[in-house]
């Protein structure tokens, strides 16, 4: 439950810093930034953990923080492009 609660925190850091970055109008909610931070993550970390070994599998890092920012971010543009 601890490590769920803990997604969950992260997942609404990465989604509204994601949504303060990147200029204009979004018109979501806490739990659409929280699900934006953890999509953010998921993006963000697909290549590190392909391509990184075992580094890839630690628990939190600085550079996994920014990745799911970069994905995130991402993220954002893309659902900006789509809808």
């Amino acid at each position: 439950m601890g490590e769920f609660l803990r997604i969950c925190f992260v997942g609404l850091i990465v989604g509204l810093l994601a949504r303060f970055l990147v200029p204009g109008d979004d018109s979501m909610g806490l739990v659409a930034s929280m699900l934006l931070g953890f999509g953010g993550s998921v993006v963000g970390g697909l290549v590190p953990r392909l391509f990184g070994g075992k580094r890839a599998s630690e628990p939190f890092s600085p550079a996994g923080f920014g990745g799911s920012l970069l994905g995130a971010i991402l993220l954002v543009l893309a659902a900006r492009a789509f809808f």
